[in-house]
Formats: structure tokens, sequence, C-alpha cells
């Protein structure tokens, strides 16, 4: 397996709740979701728990002023990148329809629906035509050279489309599926919601087959955080998702005509869609093709890929939790398919128990034993208006001002040593894609009665 792609911006803070040996999910799904408030942007609702954020960026337009505020920032940072945040609901989706169980045990339904129609609301008013879509919001390099609050925020923030002429597949078919995945949440409670949603899913989609290229490409201003590497895998991907929308069969054709562009790739991120599509095609389908690729990509990251010295999957440098939690929440999937069920499950547990303490620290902030208090993350470190917050803040040594509760860290080093320090962005960083298959795993572990 080669190396899993990095990328990403910045992120995180703090906070303990005692728990040893066993740990509650339901709590920690509950804090996530506040993660998730904590990284809203635009108008904030009625209903915000996280009362320490407040409304920004109201100004946020396309080039022809159309309404782009809404959505998620990032991670630390304030740049809403519409790739990674596609995945996330793509993610949270999959979590919430499948092990919905776990969401109502843990009382966390509503939430769980609102912090995906926060992110769907935002990418309706993106897709402003059929071939048209704003996939990014904010310069990366202009929003990095600040530390403030959010509300505070007085730098230009360009938005920038993918078109016909300036395609770009990942992230016109990670969005298909994020519409499709969402379609099916709402379906039961929203009607009229979710069918807008397919139709956006539909569109979206067919502006990604038909006009194909890389975010990369399209908007280099992405460079910064998010470097794509190949789209053949989100046609893929979204190609699964809307088939599970509609059943309607010709998106498997339009899978079959990709199989042999996609059925060497590897890995599951917001750049990689490969592990997730051919584990839930087996699921939709039942084909054995699906079930033999996504069971030996299982078998090799459990049995032969680098790990700590306590056992973390170890498949990047830069926020290696989020990755290791990412293989864990798919070959769980693979896992109620009953491939290698007890193992599957035993291992990804194992993979969720170490980012919430077993390795003797927490990994989440404001949870478990000794959990990060300085997580790279703007609005989390600057103290509430009016008192400043600039690269002094930034470079003190003091916990954030804020607890960030629920936010999963990048985690640790190889040697399974941590710095909580915000300066180390690769480990303090928290990002919104870090928690999606975190959530979901806790959501299925709920189910599971663990």
């Amino acid at each position: 397996m080669k190396p899993i792609s990095i990328g990403a911006v910045v992120l995180v803070s703090v906070i303990s709740i005692a728990v040893a040996g066993s740990y509650d999910y339901k709590d920690v799904l509950q804090k996530s979701l506040l993660f998730y408030e904590a990284q809203r942007s635009g108008k904030l609702p009625a209903d915000q728990k996280v009362k320490w954020r407040k409304d920004s960026a109201l100004k946020d337009k396309g080039q022809n002023g159309e309404d782009l505020t809404g959505g998620y920032f990032d991670a630390g940072d304030f740049v809403k990148f519409g790739f990674p945040m596609a995945f996330t609901t793509t993610i949270l989706s999959w979590g919430l329809l499948d092990h919905h169980k776990g969401y109502e045990s843990a009382n966390s339904v509503s939430d769980c629906l609102k912090a995906i129609k926060w992110a769907t609301d935002y990418f309706i008013k993106c897709h402003v035509s059929e071939y048209e879509y704003y996939g990014q919001v904010g310069s990366g390099t202009v929003d990095h050279a600040h530390w403030s609050r959010p509300e505070d925020m007085t730098e230009e923030r360009p938005a920038y489309k993918i078109t016909a002429s300036q395609p770009a597949a990942d992230l016109a078919g990670e969005t298909a599926a994020a519409f499709a995945a969402a379609s099916l949440v709402f379906r039961s409670t929203n009607s009229s919601y979710a069918n807008t949603l397919l139709n956006h899913a539909k569109q979206m989609y067919d502006f990604a087959y038909k006009h194909r290229g890389l975010l990369t490409d399209a908007i280099p201003d992405s460079k910064c955080c998010y470097v794509s590497t190949h789209y053949e895998d989100e046609l893929v991907w979204g190609a699964a998702w809307l088939y599970r929308a509609t059943n309607d069969k010709t998106y498997l054709t339009y899978v079959d005509a990709l199989w042999d562009s996609f059925k060497n790739m590897y890995g599951f991120d917001w750049d990689q869609k490969y592990a997730g599509a051919v584990v839930l095609l087996a699921k939709l389908t039942g084909d054995s093709k699906y079930k033999t690729a996504i069971t030996n990509n299982c078998n090799y990251v459990f049995q032969q890929a680098a790990r700590s010295n306590k056992g973390l999957l170890y498949l990047a440098n830069w926020g290696p939790l989020r990755y290791a939690v990412n293989y864990a929440f798919v070959c769980l999937q693979a896992a109620d398919l009953g491939i290698n069920t007890q193992s599957y499950r035993t291992e990804a547990k194992k993979q969720l128990d170490y980012a919430l303490g077993d390795a003797g620290r927490s990994y989440v902030i404001g949870f478990g034993n000794n959990p990060p208090t300085h997580a790279h993350h703007r609005a989390a470190s600057c103290p509430d208006a009016p008192a400043v917050c600039n690269w002094d803040t930034y470079h003190g040594s003091q916990p954030n001002a804020h607890v960030l509760y629920g936010g999963m860290v990048g985690g640790p080093a190889k040697d399974d040593s941590f710095k909580d320090d915000r300066t180390d962005y690769q480990h303090t960083e928290v990002g919104c894609d870090y928690n999606a298959c975190f959530q979901s795993m806790l959501a299925h572990f709920i189910e599971l009665g663990n």
C-alpha cells in the first residue's frame, strides 16, 4: 500500500472528564456534535449550544454576488474548503443511515440531522447552476496570515468555483455523494428537502462524469492545504451513493466503466475513496469482487500496515488518528457484511479506544484523561472580545481560552509521544473530516452495545 495522502489545515482545544478502561461512547458522540457546532460559519441559529461562537463571515459572496454564507470552517482556520466538507457530510450521513439506533440511544438524532443540514444548505447555495459550483470560500494563503476570532475577520474572502471549462470531477463527485447520502437521511422526515438534495446529487454527478479534471488544477488556491491526486475514485463513490439513493442501475454501469482505473487504488480519506466505495458496493450489490477487494484491503491494513508502539495504525505522519479511525470505520462496515466480523470489530475498537485514552491519554478535547488543552484552533484559542487575540496568543503557553468539546486532534508521533502545543499543527490540529468516521464509529459501537 502506498502512503496515504496528507492534507488539511489547522485546529483544536481542551478539558477533562474522568473515565478509565471503558468509555462512555454516548457522551463522546454528543461532544463530537458540539465540535461541529463550533465549526459553523455564518448566522448561528437560536438553538446553538456552543455559546462562545458568534455569527461570522456574513459577507461571504460568490463572484456575481451570490449568498455563500453558512457551511463549516474547515479546521483551525476560517477557510471553507468544499472538498473535505463534502466528504465529512457523506460520512456523517452514512453513519446516521446505517447506525440510526446508535444515535437514538445517544439522544443525538436531531443534532446529527442539524449537522448534516448545515452543510447541505450551504452546498445548495454553492450550486448556482448545472455546471457551476463554488468549491471554496476564503484563500488559504490570505487566511493563514492571521490569528484572530472568526467574528473579527476583515480580510478578503474570495470565492472560487468550478465550471465546465474549469472542472473538478473529484469535488463534484464527492459533493454528489454528499447530496445523495443526505437525501436518504432526510427521506422519511422531510421528503421535499430530500428530493431537492437528490436533484442536486444527480446534476453534480452528471457534472463530474462529463467534465473531468482535478480540484487542484481548477482551484489552485486549494494547494495550500488539499492536493487532490485523482478523480476516478470520487466518480465510483458518487455513483455508488446515487445507486443507493435511486436504485437506478445506470450508476452501476458507470462503476463498471471506471473499474479498471479504480481497482488498484487504496486508502480512505477526504482524497481517497477506494475502501469506502468498495465496501459500500459490496453492501449494495453483494458482488464478490467488491467483497474480495475490501477483505484484501482490511486484511492488509490490520495485519501488515505500520503501527505505533502501542498499536495505533500509523498510516501517515500528519493527523495519524484520522487515518486509523477512517480505516477502522470502513472495516467495521465489512464486519457487518460477515467479513471477519469479530476480528475486524476487535481491531476497530482498539483504534477507537486508543483515541479515547488506552495509550495513556485522551486525544479528544474535553473528554477523558489529560485531553489536549493547546489545540491548534484559532477560535478556541482566542479569549472573548474585547480581549486581544493575535500571534502572541498563538505562541503563548496558556491553554486555549475555550474548550472545543469533542474535537479529535491529529494524534501522536509514531513512538506514541505527544506534545500538546498549538504550533505543532500536524499533531494538535483538528478538522471536520477528522471527526466524521470517528463519530460514525461511536454510533456503530453504541448500536452494538459496546
